[in-house]
Parts: C-alpha cells; structure tokens; sequence
C-alpha cells in the first residue's frame, strides 16, 4: 500500500482545482496569443466583422456611445482600478495589519501591468482604423489594458473579501459590480471601435490567469493568522 510522505503532503482538492484552472487559463491564453500573432485569417475574418457591426451603430448612437466613453474613460479606465487596488493595500497594511496580503496584492496587479505591457509591444498589434472614428487610442492592441486590468483589480478584490469573510450581501453585491464591470469595460472597448475583439477576450484570459496564478500563491506562501471572524487571513 502507499503512503503519502510527510515531507510532501497530498494537495488539497480546492487547490488542485485552482491549478487545473491555471492550465486551462494558460493554455487558451496561449493558443489566442498564437493565433493573434500568425494573423489567422479565419480569427481576423470574425473580428472584422464584429467591429465593423460595433462600429456602425456607434456611429448611429451618439447617446450611447458617450456615456461608454465616460465609463470606459473615468470608471472603468486602468487608472480607477490602480486607485482602487492602491486604496485596498493601504487598508489592509494601515488598519488591518495585514502587510503580507497588501504586498501580495500590489505585486498582483504590478505583474499583471507588466505582462500586458510586455505582450503589447511583443506582439505590436495595430487596432482598428476608421473613417469615421468615435473615440482613440494609444499603444498597441493585444492585450487589451482595460479588460485584463479591471479582469485583476475585480478578481483579486473579490476573493479578498470571500477570504476575509465578508458578509454575504456584501460578496453578492462585489461580485455583480465586478462581473458588470469587467463585461462592461470590455465591450466598451470594442464599441468604441479602438480594440478587436480578441483584443478584449486576451485581456479576460490573462487577466483570470494573473488572478489564479495570484490565488496560488496567497494559498501557498501567506503566513496565517486569525482574521476576521476567526476567518484564516494574512
């Protein structure tokens, strides 16, 4: 019969899920940034035509199109979620002690700035060029910076909060807020005709990934302590 050694414990079963989900993550990731890269005709062909559709009625509705110009550019903009994610690391080192877990975050959001970075200039992608533009852009398209930096900021939060044992009503609410936003910031980009859509859909999977690459991490290095509620934290 085998034993399992004691110097390697078996891995809990919430935690070989969480690493499954970074394969998966990582694997359509990369197939995306393959296909992206080799300009696959069939993937340019769906994202031409997407754009050109979004595109259209952007041009058609001017209401709509300038108040997805206010939330992507002020609500939902890197920046807000950088200030945001800064505003949780000072909470968490300044009045919860927990200076572990506010680097930890910190860092998760720097990686995920870098990544992105990284692949934009990697890749070069140009974006999409119109006649008729209805908003601009900077610096090249894939990733997009929007969704995979709401994708971090959102997903990181939420899980602090299921780990800190916040209650339900307060998960529920920041998880709605945090899927409209990360769908919304997304398919703004996209009808404001300055991303493709694989641009955006990059942006999620990296973004996810960063988050459960995140996740394993807390789970494996972060010294424990009694938190709120009783709750384990650090």
């Amino acid at each position: 019969m085998e034993t399992s050694s004691v110097d390697s414990p078996p891995r809990p079963p919430r935690f070989r899920a969480v690493l499954g989900t970074a394969w998966l993550l990582a694997l359509c990731s990369a197939l995306l940034l393959v296909l992206v890269a080799a300009e696959w005709d069939p993937l340019l062909a769906v994202d031409g035509d997407i754009s050109r559709t979004t595109h259209r009625w952007a041009v058609e509705e001017r209401g709509l199109t300038q108040t997805f110009r206010v939330l992507t550019d002020w609500v939902w903009d890197p920046l807000t979620m950088r200030l945001l994610c800064a505003a949780v690391v000072l909470w968490l080192g300044l009045r919860d002690g927990a200076w572990w877990t506010a680097v930890w975050l910190g860092l998760a959001v720097a990686l995920g700035t870098l990544v992105q970075q990284g692949l934009k200039a990697a890749v070069d992608r140009r974006r999409p060029v119109w006649p008729d533009p209805v908003d601009s852009a900077h610096y090249a398209a894939f990733p997009s910076g929007h969704a995979m930096t709401a994708t971090v900021v959102c997903g990181l939060l939420v899980w602090l909060l299921r780990r800190y044992g916040a209650p339900r009503a307060l998960r529920r609410a920041a998880l709605a807020v945090a899927v409209v936003s990360v769908a919304g910031v997304g398919l703004t980009r996209i009808w404001l005709g300055v991303h493709w859509p694989t641009d955006v859909l990059g942006g999620w999977l990296l973004g996810a990934l960063v988050v459960t690459l995140a996740v394993l991490a807390h789970g494996r290095w972060a010294p424990e302590r009694s938190g709120p509620g009783g709750a384990a934290a650090s």
